[in-house]
């Protein structure tokens, strides 16, 4: 053959080489004519490899616009990876090579046309064929047809999915840019790794905002319990991870139960070539790229108790130390490890619903934990963890003269919008009637038992499970001016309007469900006050703190529910002339918190809002009617709630007024 042609077409140049790895130059050639090749490297005693690697030299070795003309048997095994592999970036079509009559069966050729293109667009494979020549052909025609079939349904797929799984390999064909080069605002899932050891994982680079950056590239690991979460599982909780994390890309991982038993070396090492492959340059020149982790920030762990609920599902109750105190805590109480029991309700995971110190019984050697908390994510956005066991906490106590979380400080710091006229209620004698829904562990009913010891408080829990979770592990107790009833929280106010005197407590035994949520609000604290001799059906104070048992909606705290127009409509209606209302307001969301604050002051007169150090707690405070208190008298009724209120330890005094200092008027 080459005799035959040397002198007539001196143009036509022959080689020996190795067809899946040419020793020809990238984008060398404006077309590769295969009359065959592909077939006999797909032989089933070869398997997918050698295919592979040649169509990876194919498609190396064509220009933009070239074409790759395959001749082929088109058997499902070579169709199945022929055009998995030219999917992005090729335009391609199939169609039947005429043949002489016969008659006997043969199996027909086809002929692969795919046309390489700079363009990402997915387009589907067009059939150049009539679909009756080949009903012959039998096997052939319909492994032909159910082939095209699948590959065209999974490219539909892609183009109208808006967050699809991208493989590296599509990656490094183009499909979403040119990844050596960042992109401001790009975003993207994809896979990473094979069979046994593979990673869904989010592409992020930085948006422009977000610099200067200390990293390159960076890989931010989320585990299983904590990808629900809104912070992961959101596009904008992701936009704020990257932001935090100083890197100019950022690729999240997130694990799943087939890691369970893998250590995080292990994972580390399995994802660091993968994670190589995205970073961006043409060669990282040596920079490295850290790992980093959504961590709990727990030293040790001790499971106390673990029982399940039919209204609340897994409780755990649990002590914990935690790896880091804050240094003003340490100074004030140098302790080597201070322990913290925490009530968690797994249905929600990674939520831990209520949390408290624990020291040792007749011991004045505590720690403020609302200081140490200014440093630290509240109690209601802790996340769990699973560390080496501790001893039995079998001598200590809960301290109720603590707080357990900021937010709690700030919700008492906002009374002093109205504390002239609870300082005339308790001055002319009269019982300050609260009513806490929802219990939890029993610490804020508790606390506000001690420091305030004018209330006369009546709880509502609508899960008597907790009630004794509460009584047993946080030392929960009652008393003829602290007791516990069975019921729903928004029901409960709704029926407050049906009290017949302002001494009567409405109560519902049972386990109820608002009539407006098919959510269970187990996990609720609503505190409701009204003072003896004022109108029958309204109350003077009305905080809400209702967590949310769906946290990938963005809002934490409180349960939708609790802020739907009509609910607080409702709330309004049963407030008094001169009353406040609380919400503990918890979501990384902007958008969700400017819906429920616009909301909020749509149905009240007055607004005002305390933004915790957290920046995840923010607490309104809303006052139904035109009476309110002007800012700048802020300073007296601080004083004035001062006098009000009982402390065995002088720094919560402190942290409630510094906290005071800090609300703003938003309408």
């Amino acid at each position: 053959m080459l005799r035959r042609n040397v002198r007539e077409r001196p143009g036509m140049l022959w080689r020996v080489m190795d067809m899946t790895s040419m020793q020809f130059m990238d984008e060398t050639f404006d077309a590769v004519l295969d009359k065959g090749g592909l077939d006999a490297l797909m032989e089933p005693e070869h398997g997918p490899k050698l295919g592979n690697q040649y169509l990876s030299e194919v498609k190396r070795i064509l220009k933009s616009g070239g074409k790759f003309i395959c001749l082929t048997l088109a058997e499902s095994h070579v169709l199945g990876l022929l055009f998995s592999k030219l999917r992005f970036g090729w335009k391609m079509s199939v169609e039947a090579v005429p043949q002489k009559p016969s008659s006997k069966p043969r199996l027909r050729t086809f002929m692969v046309v795919a046309e390489k293109e700079m363009s990402t667009m997915l387009l589907e494979i067009s059939s150049l064929f009539n679909n009756s020549s080949l009903d012959s052909n039998g096997n052939q025609a319909c492994g032909l047809h159910e082939a095209l079939e699948n590959e065209n349904r999974v490219r539909r797929g892609y183009s109208n999915g808006s967050d699809l799984l991208y493989s590296l390999e599509d990656l490094q064909l183009g499909v979403k840019g040119d990844l050596t080069k960042l992109c401001q605002g790009r975003r993207f899932e994809l896979t990473m790794g094979g069979k046994g050891s593979s990673y869904r994982a989010v592409l992020l680079d930085a948006r422009q905002q977000s610099g200067p950056f200390v990293y390159h590239c960076g890989a931010f690991i989320v585990p299983k319990t904590r990808a629900h979460e809104w912070l992961f599982s959101s596009e904008e909780g992701q936009w704020m991870v990257v932001e935090s994390s100083k890197a100019a890309r950022l690729i999240m991982v997130f694990l799943d139960t087939s890691h369970s038993n893998a250590s995080m070396d292990d994972i580390q090492k399995d994802l660091s070539p993968l994670v190589k492959r995205l970073a961006p340059g043409e060669d990282d020149n040596g920079a490295q790229i850290p790992f980093m982790m959504a961590s709990d920030g727990i030293k040790q762990r001790n499971v106390i108790n673990k029982v399940s609920s039919s209204l609340s599902g897994p409780i755990v109750v649990e002590d914990v130390v935690y790896e880091n105190v804050d240094a003003a805590v340490s100074r004030l109480f140098p302790s080597k490890d201070l322990i913290f029991r925490r009530l968690i309700f797994e249905r929600t995971e990674s939520l831990v619903q209520s949390e408290a110190l624990l020291m040792k019984e007749g011991s004045s050697h505590e720690v403020n934990e609302v200081e140490r908390k200014k440093t630290r994510l509240s109690s209601k956005s802790k996340r769990k963890g699973a560390q080496k066991q501790i001893e039995a906490s079998n001598d200590l106590k809960v301290d109720h003269s603590y707080l357990a979380s900021s937010y709690h400080t700030g919700i008492i710091s906002g009374f002093n919008l109205i504390s002239s006229y609870v300082e005339n209620a308790v001055s002319t004698g009269k019982t300050v009637k609260a009513v806490v829904i929802g219990l939890g562990a029993g610490l804020l009913p508790m606390f506000l038992h001690e420091c305030m010891p004018f209330l006369h408080i009546e709880v509502v829990e609508l899960d008597p499970v907790v009630l004794n979770l509460a009584r047993n592990f946080f030392g929960f107790t009652e008393d003829k001016c602290l007791k516990v009833h069975i019921a729903d929280g928004i029901q409960y106010v709704g029926e407050l309007a049906n009290s017949s005197d302002s001494s009567e407590v409405p109560v519902f035994v049972g386990n109820v469900h608002t009539s407006g949520s098919s959510k269970s609000p187990s996990k609720e604290n609503c505190l409701a006050y009204h003072i003896e001799g004022r109108e029958p059906t309204k109350v003077d104070i009305i905080i809400v703190d209702v967590d949310s048992s769906d946290s990938s909606s963005g809002l934490t705290c409180p349960a939708a529910d609790f802020v739907e127009e009509s609910f607080l409509q409702t709330v309004k209606d049963r407030l008094s002339e001169r009353s406040l209302f609380v919400i503990n307001l918890v979501s990384r969301s902007s958008a969700i918190k400017g819906k429920i604050v616009s909301r909020m002051k749509t149905v009240f007169s007055h607004l005002f809002s305390l933004q915790l150090e957290e920046d995840v707690n923010e607490v309104l405070f809303a006052l139904p009617y035109e009476f309110c208190i002007e800012e700048d008298s802020f300073p007296e009724a601080s004083l004035k709630l001062e006098k009000l209120l009982k402390f065995k330890h002088p720094e919560m005094n402190q942290s409630i007024l510094e906290a005071a200092k800090k609300i703003r008027c938003l309408k």
